[in-house]
């Protein structure tokens, strides 16, 4: 299946670009989501049209997200989970709980943009990325810190 692409995606090209995409992706995600058009000389057309627009829409984007990696870079995020003696969690700290404790601390922040590659499981200081748009990544440092039990 061809598409042309109405914004960058990440791994498979750049707005305006026409690509072949398998079936069920363009289906299922591309063009529900608004990412892509039927590569039809009607859409061409509809495209040429809208070009501008959407190169407008493009670079607002990476505004918005350059300016909110200038609030994120530097900041460390504090979580307090139960931990064995070891350091070793009882469970684990994943994308959902780094986004709510940014969220406390006032950052905007979604679980969508964050890439841990695997949960945290120990106490203990990592550094994790965070995409908020596909050409601006910074990272965070998330602190791991023993909860103290109620007695």
């Amino acid at each position: 299946m061809n598409v042309i692409l109405l914004e960058k995606v990440k791994n498979l090209g750049d707005l305006g670009d026409t690509v072949k995409v398998k079936p069920g992706y363009g289906r299922n995600f591309l063009l529900p989501e608004g990412k892509a058009l039927p590569a039809t000389e009607a859409n061409r057309k509809v495209f040429e049209e809208r070009k501008a627009e959407l190169l407008k829409k493009a670079t607002d984007s990476l505004n918005a997200a350059k300016m909110r990696a200038e609030k994120l870079a530097g900041k460390t995020l504090t979580i307090a989970a139960l931990a064995a003696e070891e350091g070793k969690l009882y469970g684990s700290i994943g994308p959902g709980d780094v986004a709510r404790a940014a969220q406390a601390q006032g950052l905007d922040l979604k679980k969508s943009e964050i890439n841990m590659g695997s949960p945290i499981r120990q106490t203990g200081t990592t550094e994790i990325a965070v995409r908020l748009h596909t050409e601006v990544e910074v990272r965070l440092t998330v602190t791991v810190v023993e909860e103290k039990a109620a007695a």
